[in-house]
């Protein structure tokens, strides 16, 4: 009976995410019919987002499905709607483990304008690889040796660097750590964070990989969207409906519906107030950061603030190139640049405004050809990718092409497309995703998944809860994460009515 009585429970969704979409799709197949989301833009998504460069499709924000195997929901969805080709569903792919790091074919190029030897660049990434493997054991051993993932690195590399190459009077050995410089500035790009430094060394092992080689969607990312909105009620979206401030905890008293009371108000920027028993706020940690004084009356509690505070939250923007003709070989699927006045491992710019390409590390090769022609992503993070959304398009395009120009040596190469994504920029978003920074683990991220009231109080359990990608453990920065922290929230209120059926799981399934 509980159960039945709980299915009348108005609940309010917070952002049309994955996350979000998730949390719906749970709770209308478990009957609960009072589900409504409001997203503060004119579109579902969130953070997936497809657009195009001339007639080419690409990813705006969201690029892969990281570890497209069986225990993946994002994959195992995307089978569901037939949205992969045939090589990224295929048991051989799905059994690739490359520990989050695919094993790209590289092209080398450096500041001084010529391409650099494999026998130098591919030592160097061997030993970059090794000390980032051995950050990730500190988390299961225990024992931080130096405070961030930088430090230890920054520390480790001139010795290993130093033995390496021991026998060559030392050129080899800086521009083997300037190579490493170059890898330290994508791992930026990969975690999500202005510098190495801010992350964690003793957190670092807390994300984990899944097997599978990373995979793209032919037709685009937001075609899983497409798909899962489709198994919504038409109209359950209210879209261009920012959410101004949750009333929880009978702080508004006022009738609803059928003239009860709720506990949960949600004022909109428009004047409405929708009244709920449970919100689900799906909104990136990069607006909890900003707004999380004014987004709750009462104010959330002191260590929700302070974990939210203590959380990473970074910027990861994408150039898209495309040219009439490849500067790059055939195979070539990553192309770095290493700026060989860089062996003192950096991974941050002095002079953003003047220099901030110099954070432009890596291009990946879109593939395959036949369907992206001559076309380039390039990866920057951190402040110097804020700076960049600044800038004009124009701007943007003749920074990028004479670095460009620099490296190959080549003073004709000109790109004949350019678009730039603008995270930091979107007010709804206010970055690209989240990592675990310095002074910071697991139990902050728990600590922000935790629904208010928190436990021990004696009001109304669930009225808020949070989900997105920075509320899972171990799948933070990913839309996998993502899916399963809406699914979890989902079974969370369902298991709250009926707790002999259901169990809230981060595994559950559709």
């Amino acid at each position: 009976m509980a159960f039945l009585q709980g299915l009348d429970s108005h609940i309010v969704i917070v952002g049309c995410g994955i996350s979000g979409i998730g949390a719906a799709q749970k709770l209308l197949n478990q009957g609960f019919h009072n589900v409504r989301i409001l997203e503060a833009t004119g579109r579902c998504g969130g953070r997936i987002r497809t657009g195009r460069i001339g007639s080419k499709t690409v990813e705006i924000g969201a690029n892969w499905i990281h570890g497209p195997c069986q225990d993946n929901p994002v994959f195992r969805l995307a089978c569901r709607y037939d949205l992969l080709d045939a090589a990224s569903t295929s048991e051989e792919n799905q059994a690739v483990d490359v520990g989050g790091h695919p094993p790209y074919v590289s092209n080398w190029f450096s500041s001084s304008g010529r391409r650099l030897d494999p026998e130098l660049t591919e030592p160097a990434a061997a030993l970059f690889q090794s000390l980032l493997l051995e950050c990730q054991d500190f988390h299961a051993s225990g024992g931080e040796p130096a405070p961030s993932v930088g430090a230890y690195v920054k520390a480790r590399a001139p010795g290993l660097a130093a033995a390496e190459w021991r026998d060559d009077g030392g050129a080899a050995r800086d521009l083997g750590l300037a190579t490493m410089s170059a890898l330290l500035k994508l791992e930026c790009s990969i975690s999500g964070t202005p510098s190495m430094d801010d992350v964690g060394l003793g957190a670092f092992g807390a994300y984990k990989t899944l097997p599978g080689l990373d995979c793209t969607f032919p037709a685009g990312y937001e075609g899983l969207i497409g798909c899962m909105m489709k198994e919504l009620p038409e109209g359950i979206v209210s879209y261009n409906v920012p959410v101004k401030c949750v009333h929880w905890n009978g702080s508004v008293q006022r009738p609803g519906p059928c003239g009860r009371a709720f506990p949960v108000w949600v004022e909109c920027e428009n004047g409405d107030a929708v009244p709920a028993d449970h919100v689900i706020l799906t909104v990136p940690l990069g607006y909890l950061k900003k707004h999380q004084k004014t987004l709750l009356s009462p104010p959330l509690p002191l260590k929700k603030m302070h974990c939210i505070e203590r959380m990473g939250f970074g910027t990861n923007n994408k150039i898209f190139l495309e040219f009439e003709q490849p500067f790059w070989d055939p195979d070539c699927e990553a192309i770095h640049f290493v700026w060989e006045d860089e062996s003192a491992l950096v991974d941050v710019v002095p002079d953003v405004e003047r220099f901030w390409m110099k954070k432009l590390a890596c291009f990946t090769v879109l593939k395959p050809a036949e369907r992206y022609g001559h076309l380039l992503c390039g990866w920057i993070s951190g402040h110097e990718s804020e700076h960049m959304e600044s800038l004009s398009e124009a701007e943007v395009e003749k920074s990028v092409t004479q670095v460009i120009r620099r490296f190959t040596g080549n003073p004709t190469i000109s790109p004949k497309r350019i678009m730039r994504s603008q995270w930091y920029h979107d007010p709804y978003t206010c970055g690209s995703y989240s990592y675990l920074a310095t002074g910071c683990s697991g139990f902050d991220i728990d600590t922000l998944a935790e629904p208010l009231p928190l436990k021990g109080s004696r009001t109304k359990p669930l009225q808020v809860l949070f989900a997105g990608e920075a509320t899972h453990d171990s799948f933070f920065s990913t839309v996998h994460g993502a899916l399963l922290s809406g699914w979890r929230e989902g079974d969370r209120i369902i298991s709250h009515y009926s707790p002999s059926s259901f169990s809230v799981s981060v595994s559950s399934k559709l």
